[in-house]
């Protein structure tokens, strides 16, 4: 069952309050967003866009449990808001890499929302499309059965350009959101997680629903093939600690 929660709805507030003072919403497909449990993914091509992806389904009367990667919980504070918020910690590298899944299927089948960026991290594509994804929503998906529904988004760039602390605040930004159909990915769900091809094309047209999107927004033609991440990419580093000065003069590290 979706409740925000009095602390969760003050924060969204809050948050809310911030985004839309910066920004002009040009949002359509909320009709697409399910009654009960699905996973929201969104391309990722900013810090910002996660801001922008939470006030979209918020607005809807959905509180995303959005997956983060464990780092920002060690943050002061935000650490403190996120875990009040049930968001659910990723441990890239680590033997408990399992356990952000695990929290996500209890969080679907209770008819949550999940929300996560397929592409594990923000795109190194140089055009920033989405890259080749990664496969913690299609394993999701195929376990749990819920409705993958793509919502696709630009204009978060301008307000914060990839991995700058420059911010644009004035005049409003325009953000252009689209929340598209669910992804068919029926046909599948009797292969399962344990077919590695069957979790292989499930990402494979998750991306391309979220990249179709995106071409439309942008008016278009998106890369033939998604670009491949190289190996020494951000998303693959191995979780680990850091201590408060190194967390807050790089959070997003």
């Amino acid at each position: 069952m979706r409740e925000f929660g009095s602390f969760y709805k003050f924060c969204f507030n809050v948050a809310k309050t911030a985004v839309a003072a910066i920004t002009k919403k040009d949002w359509a497909g909320q009709e697409h967003l399910p009654e009960g449990g699905f996973i929201a993914v969104s391309n990722h091509a900013t810090n910002f866009d996660a801001l922008t992806f939470m006030y979209f389904l918020g607005e809807a009367g959905i509180p995303p449990r959005m997956l983060a990667k464990a780092e920002l919980f060690d943050i002061p504070v935000l650490g403190a808001i996120m875990r009040k918020c049930k968001q659910v910690p990723v441990y890239r590298g680590s033997d408990r890499a399992g356990d952000a899944l695990a929290g996500a299927e209890k969080a679907l089948l209770a008819g949550e929302c999940v929300g996560i960026f397929p592409e594990g991290t923000l795109t190194e594509d140089p055009n920033f499309w989405p890259m080749r994804g990664k496969t913690g929503a299609a394993r999701l998906a195929l376990r749990t059965h819920v409705p993958v529904i793509p919502i696709a988004q630009w204009g978060a760039l301008e307000v914060l350009p990839q991995r700058s602390s420059k911010w644009k605040l004035y005049p409003p930004t325009k953000i252009t959101m689209r929340a598209m159909e669910p992804v068919y990915l029926e046909d599948l769900y009797e292969r399962g997680v344990e077919d590695h091809e069957a979790v292989k094309e499930a990402t494979a047209r998750i991306m391309k629903a979220l990249t179709q999107g995106v071409a439309q927004i942008r008016g278009e033609v998106p890369p033939a093939q998604p670009f491949e991440p190289t190996k020494k990419s951000r998303s693959k580093r191995p979780y680990k600690k850091r201590s408060i000065w190194q967390r807050l003069r790089k959070p997003f590290d």
